[in-house]
C-alpha cells in the first residue's frame, strides 16, 4: 500500500504553516469498543492515521511532526494489550523503514529506552540510522516518554555538569534547560493537537508547548482525516501568535 497519496489541500484559505506540529494521539481504544472490536484494532486502524498525517506534513511543508505514540504511564495497561503495541510498533519500523528513506523522511525517537522489549530497540535504531542523512519531513516519535520524566533527566544532566565544574548555577538559563531536553534539536511545537476531545496535556512536551497553539476534536485517532489535519491547520492560520506581546 502507498505511503502517501498526493491530493491538493481541500480549503481555498491562504494557510499558514505550523514548522512544527504535536499530536496526542488519543481514542484508540474508545474507538474500538464503541465499534464492538477489540481494543487493539483500534491501534491497528490508529497506524493508518499516521500515514495520513505524515502524508499531509510532507505535502504542505511541514518540517516536524511528533507524534505521542506510548507514554510512560502506558505501561499500566494489560499485558495483552502491550506486547500488542510492541510489536505493532515493531511492524511499522520495518515495514515503512524503506518508505520513509523514499519519501525523504528523518526519524527520530524521544523517550527512555528502558523497558523497551531489544528487538523493537534494534528495529528503531535501524530506521533512525537508515534515515539520519534526510532532510525532509523529520517525523518524531515519542515512545516511552512522559514530559516529567525529560525534565527530570535534564535536571541531572545539569547537576552533573555543576557537579564536574563545567558550569556554574548563575549560568544555568532557559537555554540551558532546552538544550538537555530529548528534543535539543527540535523547535518548539506551534501547534498542538489532541483528539478523542480530552482537554488536558497528558504530561507531553511540558515545557515546549509554552507557547503552542492548541486544537482538539472530538474525533478519536482511528478516525482522525486529512480533511481534521487540514482544518486544525486553518483554524492555526486564522490564529494571531503574540507571545505575551501586543
Amino acid at each position: 500500500m502507498s505511503f502517501f497519496r498526493r491530493k491538493k489541500p481541500s480549503t481555498t484559505t491562504e494557510l499558514v504553516i505550523p514548522k512544527h506540529v504535536a499530536i496526542i494521539m488519543d481514542g484508540n481504544g474508545r474507538w474500538a469498543q464503541a465499534r464492538g472490536l477489540p481494543r487493539i484494532e483500534g491501534h491497528r486502524q490508529g497506524a493508518q492515521s499516521v500515514r495520513r498525517a505524515c502524508e499531509v506534513c510532507v505535502e504542505l511543508g511541514v518540517q516536524v511532526l511528533t507524534l505521542y505514540c506510548f507514554s510512560s504511564e502506558n505501561w499500566k495497561r494489560p499485558k495483552e494489550e502491550l506486547d500488542f503495541l510492541m510489536g505493532l510498533l515493531k511492524q511499522f519500523l520495518i515495514q515503512e523503514s524503506k518508505t520513509l528513506v523514499e519519501k525523504n523522511i528523518r526519524l527520530s525517537v524521544i523517550g527512555r529506552r528502558d523497558g523497551l522489549p531489544e528487538d523493537v530497540l534494534d528495529e528503531m535504531d535501524r530506521a533512525i540510522a537508515k534515515s539520519a542523512h534526510l532532510t525532509g519531513l523529520h517525523l518524531c516519535l515519542a515512545i516511552n516518554y512522559g514530559s516529567r520524566q525529560e525534565i527530570t533527566d535534564a535536571v541531572r544532566a545539569i547537576a552533573q555538569k555543576v557537579h564536574e565544574g563545567a558550569c556554574t548555577p548563575d549560568q544555568i538559563d532557559e537555554s540551558t534547560i532546552s538544550k538537555h531536553l530529548y528534543t535539543a534539536d527540535l523547535p518548539d511545537p506551534d501547534l498542538l493537537i489532541r483528539t478523542s476531545g480530552e482537554l488536558r496535556l497528558s504530561n507531553y512536551l511540558l515545557w515546549q508547548i509554552s507557547y503552542s497553539e492548541l486544537w482538539i476534536t472530538k474525533r478519536a485517532w482511528p478516525e482522525f482525516s486529512r480533511h481534521d489535519f487540514l482544518d486544525a491547520i486553518e483554524d492555526y492560520s486564522k490564529r494571531h501568535r503574540r507571545f505575551g506581546g501586543l
